[in-house]
């Protein structure tokens, strides 16, 4: 029997609902499919977003979120999604090969018509064997099991001393209701690093936009020093810790062991099922952490269609041609980086 059209569109505000409750509903979707996110790339970062879902018989069968990105710098990309993790298509698990085809299709005809350098697709399973692929990423996801007490013997014998180290130590574990001490530990550590901070109003507007969703947990010292925070995705039955920072001291303390802990601790209890620990480049110190957890490395199939360049791009700090970058970023004062880092990691995402 012949399958019923398919139809294209681009999402318009009174879609929202019914886009969002496809996402919500759909097993290849993630929390960056959400909806939200349009604005937020709209509003913060002023990329041009064009997310497109396909309908059969008038039901949303799969969506494709897709922002522009043109930058003198760092090119001109059209990218599901930047600033996400995870991205490209999230489609039914009936809604058939030509339904990508479609999606597809309309996304290089609109890659074009922008005339971008190459059209990125963040997957987390490979979809065309043949494409250009970024190797450089990996993600962690790992069980949450249902007891607390499980899940600490769950952490290889190390790394449980770490977490208990800081359980000894008096740490504390805090929900904060806004950004403020997050952004200072966050913006302090990726200058260390020599990277650029994405903006304060960046981190307050996912709190705003998702609620309960989007949550801050900071970690102290028993005197109330702030040392360690992350900001978390909750979606379905999965936390999704996705920024953090740390204070010099939090090393010595195992603040950041400590951190995530519990942050897992409260996931358990709260009744998650999954602890997604996030992209990692292959080679780098987080990629270590995440394993020492117990958390095996599973490869993130980023997919290139390349129109204006031979190789996929490399924007990123492994690269080589940045280091006289980052060397140079790491002396700016604290205030001055984090003035000028939002214009550059705009054009990153």
């Amino acid at each position: 029997m012949d399958r019923l059209p398919i139809h294209v569109s681009l999402l318009t505000y009174p879609q929202r609902e019914r886009w969002d409750a496809f996402v919500q509903s759909c097993p290849q979707a993630t929390f960056f499919h959400l909806s939200a996110w349009q604005d937020i790339l709209e509003d913060v970062f002023d990329h041009r977003t064009f997310y497109l879902y396909a309908e059969r018989a008038g039901d949303i069968v799969a969506v494709l979120p897709l922002a522009e990105i043109r930058s003198r710098l760092f090119g001109h990309a059209l990218t599901s999604l930047p600033f996400c993790v995870y991205g490209g298509i999230a489609a039914d698990v009936d809604a058939g090969p030509e339904v990508l085809h479609e999606l597809e299709a309309k996304a290089e005809t609109l890659a074009r018509a922008l005339g971008v350098n190459h059209l990125e697709y963040r997957n987390v399973q490979p979809r065309h064997e043949t494409w250009p692929r970024q190797e450089l990423y990996v993600t962690f996801r790992k069980e949450i099991l249902p007891d607390v007490e499980a899940n600490m013997l769950a952490i290889p014998r190390k790394q449980r001393a770490m977490v208990r180290k800081g359980i000894k130590s008096g740490l504390v574990g805090e929900i904060d209701a806004n950004v403020d001490r997050f952004f200072a530990l966050y913006a302090d550590n990726v200058l260390r690093h020599g990277t650029p901070a994405l903006s304060k109003k960046f981190f307050q507007r996912l709190k705003d936009t998702f609620g309960e969703a989007c949550e801050v947990l900071t970690v102290t010292s028993p005197e109330g020093k702030p040392l360690s925070s992350v900001l978390s995705f909750y979606f379905r039955d999965e936390v999704l810790p996705y920024y953090a920072g740390d204070d010099v001291a939090a090393r010595d303390l195992a603040a950041n062991d400590f951190k995530y802990w519990d942050l897992m601790r409260r996931a358990c209890e709260r009744g998650c099922k999954v602890f997604d620990y996030g992209r990692s480049k292959v080679g780098t110190g987080p990629y270590s952490f995440k394993k020492n957890w117990g958390f095996e490395p599973q490869p993130l199939s980023y997919e290139y269609r390349l129109y204006k360049c031979d190789s996929v791009p490399q924007n990123n700090p492994m690269n080589p041609k940045y280091r006289a970058f980052i060397a140079l970023w790491k002396r700016l004062p604290i205030g001055v980086a984090n003035r000028l880092g939002p214009h550059i990691v705009r054009s990153l995402g």
